[in-house]
């Protein structure tokens, strides 16, 4: 765990409120459509627990959608992390510290437990640090020890902004049409070794791609 001084976490905090008050009136403007989000409701009235999952540059939007709900978020030890942090607690979420990347299997593990207990994890499978749209064996891992669903989901805005960053991040214009799709639960089998989460892997990216597919088509009003 690294260590922050005091000035890098009020540096953290500073940017952090900039951010959060940024998105906020933007996503206030932005008209967004949801499909598919009745089973997580279910999951919040049952108190049963889930992963949802969505690409790493699209998380502006889901952010502020799923914001107070107390769901849960892992966020590195890294700089950028404590601004991460920081944003997603002023939205609302519970945060967890760690990372899956690297050999993080502890994060893994304690991210698993929490969802076992019936806490629901945002969780961007490409992330921190890409490669952008595949993924890696972190959401694989805690969904098949907490024996919860994934729930892919894909986000679009446009009008928009991608940014020169490795994940494309999305940034809404403001009174953009925004859009919000649920796909089908995944269950991770419990059986499932490191040649077993590959093929998932390849079956969810293509999940997360289509339904993200959908979700541009609505806000490019290709879709009814």
């Amino acid at each position: 765990m690294e260590q922050k001084s005091e000035k890098e976490l009020k540096r953290a905090a500073r940017l952090g409120g900039l951010v959060y008050r940024f998105a906020s009136a933007l996503n206030r403007t932005v008209r967004l459509r949801v499909e598919g989000w009745e089973p997580i409701e279910t999951h919040i009235q049952e108190g049963t627990g889930a992963v949802l999952v969505s690409w790493h540059g699209r998380s502006f939007i889901a952010a502020h959608y799923m914001r107070n709900r107390g769901f849960y978020a892992l966020v590195s030890w890294s700089r950028d992390g404590e601004i991460q942090a920081n944003i997603f607690k002023r939205f609302g979420f519970n945060i967890l510290r760690g990372s899956t990347g690297r050999g993080g299997v502890r994060a893994a593990l304690e991210a698993a437990r929490v969802v076992k207990s019936g806490g629901i994890l945002a969780f961007t499978p490409d992330g921190p640090r890409g490669p952008s749209q595949k993924v890696q064996p972190g959401a694989l891992l805690i969904a098949q020890k907490s024996g919860c669903p994934i729930y892919p989901v894909g986000v679009s805005a446009y009008p928009r902004k991608q940014l020169p960053t490795w994940d494309r991040y999305l940034i809404p214009f403001p009174f953009a049409r925004g859009a919000m799709v649920f796909g089908k639960p995944v269950m991770i089998p419990p059986d499932a070794n490191k040649d077993g989460y590959a093929g998932i892997a390849e079956m969810l990216e293509q999940q997360i791609n289509d339904l993200e597919a959908r979700a541009e088509a609505i806000v490019r009003g290709r879709q009814s």
